[in-house]
């Protein structure tokens, strides 16, 4: 296999011109039934990516490569599902292994459309869902919807570090640039590998644990970020590279859904809307991590009192790490992920988890890309608010787990939460466009 992948990706090196195609291809068989289960995409996604960093596409290019193949792949499969029902398990590939087939349809039987946008992260589910939905008969616009944003999500989550690994060994970038990416990367891979290592052994005290390793990590960050300059200069200048007029439009909206006048409000809607529906442990942890976070932010800014980057045309007037939109759009919604993934298996607490990084990655990265927060900043904000979300996790559950919500109160919470981010970040968008000018 190793052999056969070189090969490709030696033949994609001297052929860029076929670098597209490729992508889009790979993007739909990864997604599509049964293929995509067989054919190690994800391994080939990465090294495309690479291949499209390196000068071959741009971002917006891979992205959106990506994207269409994915959802090339899911129409696919829902339409197999629709055309054979039931007799889909005769199909080759099946008969051999229905074990495919039955573990993607007990997802979808237990958790519906939600099983879609969850399942895509899942290697063995995500090219089964599709099919299986097709079989059951679900609504195609209902389908089309889900696939819609799960393919969005999949697509920068899958394709994103791939590309950026390509364009920074493009770059000429600062000597000691890959022993601090090294570095940083070695202990959020390390942090993160011991979270899921003890959370798959269902260990006693994975929650306590895992605020002390979130915490620790954000303190060597706090101590050491003078000698990452290097770092975060190189991953500055290679996201500015990437600014144009239409993407600005875009990441200025994102980085509204940070504004502490939206978290704020946000916050207390969710835990105003928790204290109505009498769920009151919830409510102290979705409190606790909430304004925990808020004020240690506060507290370090003020401590370590570090500039912006000098990119902005009226640079912003207070300091820069941790990130506040960082800390506080990963306390928002890993708030969500945790409520969400109560009384679930672990493999679907941590997806979860996984699921609710992504909006609140996307406002961090915008926060770099903007030139707003040096990378250092925005890493250390994530780790804050994860520490206090797992912090205040293990007290709300010191003596019992946290219960699941029920469905009733996830229709009433999270349409007003989403109707609400997404009101604030349209209001005064135009004078935001002003202010992040550069």
């Amino acid at each position: 296999m190793s052999e056969w992948l070189d090969g490709l990706t030696g033949w994609l090196a001297a052929q860029p011109q076929w670098l597209g195609l490729v992508l889009f291809l790979v993007a739909c068989i990864e997604c599509l039934a049964i293929a995509g289960i067989i054919v190690p995409g994800t391994v080939l996604l990465f090294a495309i990516g690479v291949l499209a960093g390196s000068g071959a596409l741009e971002l917006w290019e891979t992205l959106l490569l990506a994207y269409l193949g994915g959802l090339l792949g899911d129409a696919i499969s829902y339409a197999l599902g629709r055309r054979f029902h039931q007799n889909i398990r005769r199909l080759p590939g099946l008969r051999q292994h229905p074990e495919w087939l039955s573990g993607a349809e007990l997802y979808f039987h237990r958790y519906g459309v939600i099983s879609l946008l969850v399942g895509r992260f899942i290697g063995p589910l995500r090219p089964m869902l599709p099919m299986v939905a097709g079989m059951l008969d679900m609504p195609l616009g209902r389908f089309i919807g889900v696939s819609l944003i799960a393919a969005a999500g999949w697509s920068v989550a899958y394709l994103l570090p791939g590309w950026t690994t390509g364009a920074a060994m493009r770059l000429p970038l600062p000597p000691g640039f890959w022993s601090d990416a090294a570095l940083v990367v070695g202990g959020l891979a390390l942090v993160v590998g011991l979270i899921a290592h003890a959370s798959m052994s269902e260990h006693r005290w994975v929650t306590p644990m895992s605020a002390g390793l979130c915490l620790l990590a954000l303190i060597a960050l706090l101590v050491g970020w003078p000698y990452l300059q290097e770092l975060d200069q190189g991953l500055l200048t290679l996201v500015q590279e990437q600014r144009n007029p239409i993407l600005d439009h875009y990441m200025v909206l994102l980085t509204r859904l940070g504004d502490m006048s939206t978290q704020v409000v946000a916050g207390a809607l969710l835990c105003g809307l928790l204290l109505f529906t009498r769920q009151w442990r919830a409510a102290l942890f979705a409190i606790g991590a909430l304004l925990g976070t808020a004020l240690a932010n506060g507290l370090l800014k003020a401590l370590f009192a570090r500039s912006r980057p000098d990119v902005l045309l009226q640079p912003l007037d207070s300091f820069s790490l941790p990130s506040g939109h960082s800390s506080a759009a990963f306390a928002f919604f890993l708030v969500l992920g945790i409520l969400a993934s109560r009384e679930q298996p672990v493999r679907w607490r941590l997806t979860w988890l996984l699921l609710a990084c992504l909006p609140a990655l996307a406002i961090a990265l915008s926060r770099v890309y903007l030139g707003v927060h040096w990378p250092t900043d925005i890493i250390a904000g994530s780790l804050l608010a994860a520490g206090m979300c797992a912090a205040s996790l293990s007290i709300a559950q010191w003596r019992t787990p946290l219960a699941a919500l029920a469905p009733r109160i996830w229709w009433l919470v999270l349409p007003a939460c989403l109707a609400l981010l997404g009101g604030f970040s349209l209001w005064a968008l135009p004078e935001a466009f002003q202010r992040y000018a550069y």
